[in-house]
């Protein structure tokens, strides 16, 4: 009797854990279902990163839940008393008689290092729940100085109120009878001759999955309807927002890698498809991806990682040029399947064929069975250059020269021995690498209008890696405004865009597709070249021309 009992004892721990962990299980399918239906944007948290007072006990929290729209917090046994008396950041609303908007105060934790509008003191610094945010204009007042405020003051919408969708805007497009541009350009006008309102696409997958946060933050500035999480809407819907707005007014922050970019841009094609060209909206990148070298090429930087605050990114909307950039259609034939539809891909960056596709291959297929190691653009880039070490060893796609045939506009190009071939559209490869200027023995850089593609071969791995660290040249093999590879023999790995796929015998021809209107950023160098090489290429393009390259007739 006595052994029964103690048996029992030495099971009751694992009677305990396997209790909790169904507990667990159902507290995160009830949380779920009761944040899918609350009208706030609420996320949990096991710790909150500064002070935090729940805003119904007003008690010190450690763990809770917030609302990243509005900024409420919640400790769990307050959640749902905060839903229903705290109302969130409302996306449509009527403006007041005057066609002005009301500040919308909502109380505690406010920003680290805040001042107060009227009394110009820090706010927040007592430890406890107290001072208010505006949750449109981000204005900060004391809970005593708050009396001060003249009741009639009027929400500005405050630093980005030329990005920021009013909600009273969307409520008078509601009651429209007849949905028109020029209706909504008189609706406009009431937002001010400058306002450009943004749209926030972030791809919580890309790069080390900062996607999440940063959405999160730009809903606390913005309008949330304005915010969209690629992974739960595509970019053709979130974009038909652009359709409710002033045509060509509206700028795009693509917040992920090219592929991303790649994405939003296909869906902006079908907006043209549709006839909604007069509509297009301009598009800025976010890098948060692995390569990011249109992101590089217009001045962006090669990956983000919170160095600047989103405020700051917001100011690079405002301040960033127009620019127009080629987008190519490569087609894809395969040999022998004639009454198979070719394979079309669209074309930003570059097309390649041979080492530095095996690598993205290689790569892409391992990180599909194990996405979660993938997390970390470090680790990213160590995989790469393995696989890159790998092949210098195996030689993989030698003889290349004698397996492809080029032709540039339609005359065949003589190839020496060659392991890969490079078709650029930009000036960036390789996460960083200038392709065609290699050690900047060229004037004029590749501009991202003219119309043509630089194409330039490779002797392998190894000479990659050269490349890339500026010891040693590609290949020039010439510009053309249409591409042709024919592949006799084999298979061969591809890739356009850092997609990769492996290729049987085949005929490829690239050509001309559209041009999209990207935002170039100026202010700041993307590369480490020599300024007088920069002044240099700055002072031969035109005024009227604000990329870092000169005019195409000038390389003739």
């Amino acid at each position: 009797m006595i052994q029964h009992g103690f048996d029992a004892l030495e099971h009751l721990p694992v009677i305990i854990t396997l209790w909790c962990s169904v507990q667990r299980s159902k507290r995160k399918i009830h949380m779920k279902d009761f944040f899918r239906k609350s009208k706030h944007g609420w996320h949990c948290t096991d710790l909150f990163n500064k002070p935090t007072y729940c805003c119904v006990c007003q008690q010190h929290i450690l763990q809770g839940a917030f609302c990243d729209c509005c900024g409420v917090c919640a400790d769990e046994t307050c959640l749902r008393r905060a839903d229903r008396s705290l109302v969130c950041k409302e996306i449509m609303a009527p403006s007041q008689a005057d066609g002005t908007l009301e500040h919308r105060w909502v109380r505690g934790n406010v920003p680290l290092c805040s001042v107060c509008v009227v009394c110009k003191e820090q706010c927040g610094n007592q430890p406890k729940l107290c001072d208010f945010r505006c949750v449109w204009c981000q204005t900060m007042v004391h809970d005593d100085c708050k009396a001060s405020l003249s009741d009639g003051e009027q929400c500005e919408l405050g630093e980005f109120r030329s990005l920021i969708i009013p909600p009273h805007y969307l409520h008078h497009v509601n009651k429209l009878r007849r949905r028109h541009p020029d209706e909504y350009s008189k609706l406009a006008s009431a937002c001010g001759s400058s306002w450009t309102p943004v749209l926030v696409l972030a791809n919580t997958r890309s790069g080390n999955n900062m996607g999440e946060a940063l959405l999160g933050e730009f809903r606390t500035i913005l309008n949330p309807v304005q915010v969209f999480d690629l992974s739960e809407l595509p970019p053709s819907k979130a974009l038909q927002l652009c359709t409710l707005l002033p045509p060509g007014s509206v700028r795009v922050l693509v917040c992920g890698g090219d592929g991303t970019v790649g994405w939003v841009l296909d869906a902006i094609d079908t907006m043209k498809l549709k006839g909604q060209d007069q509509f297009i909206p301009r598009v800025m990148i976010l890098p948060l991806g692995t390569g990011n070298d249109l992101s590089n090429s217009l001045g962006w930087g090669s990956g983000y990682a919170g160095e600047i605050p989103v405020e700051q990114v917001l100011r690079n909307v405002l301040e960033a040029e127009v620019v127009k950039m080629d987008r190519w259609k490569v087609q894809v034939a395969s040999k022998g399947l004639y009454f198979r539809k070719p394979k079309v891909l669209s074309m930003n960056n570059y097309f390649s064929v041979g080492p530095d596709a095996l690598m993205a291959l290689n790569f892409h297929t391992h990180r599909e069975k194990t996405p979660s190691f993938f997390s970390s653009r470090i680790i990213n880039k160590a995989v790469y250059f393995m696989y890159g070490t790998k092949d210098c060893l195996v030689q993989e796609c030698k003889d290349l020269d004698k397996r492809i045939e080029l032709e540039l506009d339609g005359e065949r190009v003589a190839l020496p021995s060659l392991e890969g071939i490079i078709v650029c559209n930009i000036g960036y490869w390789g996460g960083g690498c200038r392709l065609w200027e290699g050690m900047g023995d060229e004037p004029y850089p590749p501009t991202l209008d003219d119309g043509l593609l630089e194409v330039v071969g490779v002797f392998g791995s190894f000479h990659c890696a050269q490349i890339q660290v500026k010891m040693a040249n590609p290949v020039r093999l010439g510009q053309a405004h249409t591409v042709r590879l024919v592949l006799k023999t084999s298979r061969m790995p591809m890739q356009v865009d850092g997609e990769p796929w492996a290729q049987g015998p085949c005929t490829i021809t690239i050509t001309h597709k559209t041009q999209a209107f990207m935002l170039y950023h100026s202010a700041e160098q993307t590369d480490d070249d020599d300024e007088s090489s920069t002044s240099e290429a700055e002072s031969s393009a035109p005024h009227d021309s604000p990329k870092p390259a000169g005019p195409s007739s000038a390389r003739a």
